[in-house]
């Protein structure tokens, strides 16, 4: 493994890869920003609120899955690996893949957030330009800590152009491609 410092990886990707394959299922492994983070383990909040998503996107949008944990290319050179808490696509889009998927073709990114003290850091940051900058149009915060729902979307240049932020209990409209407005009333109780 490479010494860390500033600006310098961890490890390298294939080292990274060889580790989380081998890491216990119990654990959430990705490399972000040239970082290894161990994601916590959802509580059922998190579950819940990840479900009720999957069962809108089933209904408003038929021709589409979120993927629950689907690996994925992220950061300008592909050199990042992010488990997002779903990855919107077409059904089958990530047959044949493998473990690690190109982010082509991929509509929006979602991450719920955690109760831990690296949320802010992970999700609100760093996974976010990851998502920007790997070209996925839209990405998808639900934020526990402050009971809103960020929506950011017109990737470019590495960052996300537009942000519309609401708090729970509001509608909330996806753009294009996605196109679907979210009833967040059910996220307050």
């Amino acid at each position: 493994m490479t010494r860390f410092g500033a600006g310098r990886r961890q490890m390298t990707v294939g080292e990274f890869e060889e580790l989380a394959r081998s890491s216990p299922e119990t654990v959430t492994l990705e490399l972000i920003s040239g970082k290894l983070e161990v994601k916590p383990v959802p509580d059922g909040s998190h579950g819940a609120i990840r479900m009720w998503l999957l069962t809108r996107f089933l209904h408003r949008r038929p021709d589409l899955r979120l993927y629950p944990g689907q690996g994925l290319r992220t950061g300008s050179r592909r050199q990042d690996r992010a488990r997002p808490d779903g990855a919107l696509a077409p059904e089958d889009h990530f047959a044949g893949q493998g473990e690690w998927a190109e982010p082509e073709g991929v509509l929006m990114a979602v991450e719920i957030t955690s109760r831990d003290s690296d949320t802010d850091r992970r999700d609100r940051r760093e996974k976010r330009d990851g998502y920007a900058a790997a070209g996925i149009p839209v990405y998808l915060l639900v934020d526990r800590e402050d009971c809103s729902v960020s929506v950011y979307s017109e990737p470019r240049d590495g960052a996300y152009r537009r942000l519309e932020s609401s708090a729970y209990g509001k509608p909330v409209h996806l753009p294009e491609p996605v196109g679907v407005t979210l009833e967040t009333e059910k996220l307050k109780g």
